[in-house]
C-alpha cells in the first residue's frame, strides 16, 4: 500500500483505527520522516501549487488527508470549529431559509441568530429527534438543513439517514456537526449528508491544547466553494495547530475506546445516584448529561467540588471535564437549569466515580 493517500481513497481496505494511525504520512523513502514536518511559511516560490500561505500549507494538507479518509470525503481545515461552522453557513444566500436543531452548540445558535437579526437568513429551530417535525419545517426556499447528533448538550439523536434522504428529495443540502460522535462512531456522509463539520479542538486532536475546525464533503462543488471562501476570508489554521491535531488524531481510536467504556459505566451509576434526577446518555460516545434533583445551585456545587474532573467548558480531551451549561447566557432556556454536561476522559473509571460521588454528596 502507498503510505500517502491521494484524495480520499485508501489503496487497501484498512479499518478506521488503522487509517487514524497511517493517513496523511509522507511517502516512504530512505531517511524520510515518518511524520509530516511543520511547514512554517507565509511565502512560497512562485509558479507552484500553493503560491501563498493563505492558500495552502503541507501541514494542513496532511491533517486534511487524514480526516478526509476517516470521514470518507475531502477535507478543509479552519482556524477553529466556529470558523468551520461559519464557512458552511456562508454558503446560504441572503434571504434563504435554514433548519437547525433547537439544541446544538451555542456558538452555532449564536451565529444563526446574528445572521437572522441582520436579515441575511431565516431560521427555524426544530427538535431533531422528531423526524417528521424536521421534514415539516422544510420550505421552498430552505437552503440548508443543519444537524447535530448527538446534540450539545442534551444528547438527542437525529435519524440522519432519514433526514438526509428527505432533504435530498427536496434538493436541500444537509450539514452534520459530528464533533461528539467522531467518524469512528458515525460517518454522516455514508448516511447521505453533504457536509460534515468538526470542532477539531475536541476529540480529533484530543489534548485540549489547540483551536481548529474542519469540514469534509464528497461534493466537488461544495469543496470548491468552501475552499474559495477560506481563501477570501482568511480563516486558515496555523501550521503548528494542524501538526498537533494530526499527532493527537493518531490515538483517536484508543481514546474513544477508553472514554466510551468509562462513560457507559458512569452513566449507569449516575442513574442510580439519589442526587441525580435524570441521566442523558445515547448509548455510545463519551458525553453524558445529568440533571441534579436540587437544581442549578446544586449543579454549580458539584462542578466546584470535583477534585479530579476539571470544571471547564471544553470537551473531548484526555481529561474529564464538566460544567453546568445554563451558566452561559446564550444557552437555550429549554436546557434544564440543573443539567451538567460531562465529557469523560481516559482516567481510571473508579477514580472518576469516587470524585463524582463525593461531589454529588457535597451538593
Amino acid at each position: 500500500m502507498p503510505d500517502t493517500m491521494p484524495g480520499t481513497m485508501m489503496a487497501m481496505d484498512w479499518t478506521l483505527d488503522t487509517i487514524a494511525v497511517t493517513a496523511g504520512r509522507p511517502s516512504r523513502s530512505p531517511d524520510a520522516p515518518l511524520n509530516p514536518p511543520i511547514t512554517m511559511a507565509s511565502t512560497y516560490v512562485a509558479e507552484g501549487e500553493v503560491e501563498y500561505g493563505r492558500y495552502g500549507n503541507p501541514t494542513w494538507s496532511a491533517f486534511e488527508t487524514a480526516v478526509g479518509a476517516l470521514e470518507g470525503g475531502r477535507a478543509l481545515a479552519y482556524a477553529s470549529g466556529l470558523a468551520a461552522v461559519a464557512a458552511v453557513l456562508d454558503l446560504v444566500a441572503p434571504g434563504e431559509h435554514v433548519v437547525a436543531p433547537r439544541h446544538c452548540y451555542n456558538g452555532t445558535l449564536a451565529q444563526l441568530a446574528t445572521l437572522e437579526q441582520r436579515g441575511h437568513v431565516r431560521v427555524t429551530l426544530v427538535d431533531v429527534e422528531n423526524t417528521n417535525a424536521v421534514v415539516g419545517a422544510f420550505t421552498e426556499d430552505t437552503a440548508l438543513v443543519w444537524l447535530e447528533s448527538p446534540t450539545n448538550p442534551m444528547l438527542e439523536i437525529a435519524d440522519v439517514s432519514a433526514l438526509a434522504r428527505a432533504a435530498r428529495q427536496a434538493g436541500i443540502p444537509v450539514a452534520v456537526d459530528n464533533t461528539f460522535a467522531t467518524p469512528l462512531l458515525q460517518r454522516p456522509l455514508d448516511l447521505g449528508a453533504d457536509v460534515v463539520v468538526h470542532s477539531a479542538t475536541k476529540y480529533l486532536s484530543g489534548h485540549s491544547d489547540l483551536l481548529l475546525g474542519i469540514v469534509v464533503t464528497r461534493r466537488e462543488d461544495l469543496w470548491a466553494a468552501l475552499e474559495d471562501r477560506r481563501r477570501a476570508l482568511g480563516s486558515v489554521p496555523g501550521a503548528f495547530e494542524a501538526w498537533l491535531a494530526l499527532r493527537g488524531l493518531r490515538t483517536l481510536h484508543l481514546r474513544i475506546e477508553r472514554s466510551q467504556s468509562s462513560a457507559a459505566t458512569l452513566a449507569e451509576r449516575l442513574a442510580d445516584h439519589p442526587a441525580v434526577a435524570q441521566v442523558r446518555y445515547p448509548g455510545f460516545g463519551s458525553m453524558i448529561a445529568f440533571e441534579l434533583s436540587a437544581g442549578g445551585d446544586a449543579a454549580d456545587t458539584v462542578c466546584r467540588s470535583t477534585r479530579l474532573c476539571a470544571y471547564a467548558t471544553s470537551l473531548g480531551g484526555v481529561e474529564t471535564t464538566l460544567e453546568r451549561r445554563r451558566r452561559w447566557p446564550g444557552e437555550p432556556s429549554t436546557v434544564p437549569d440543573g443539567l451538567v454536561r460531562l465529557s469523560v476522559g481516559i482516567e481510571d473509571v473508579e477514580d472518576l466515580w469516587r470524585d463524582l460521588d463525593q461531589a454529588l454528596r457535597a451538593a
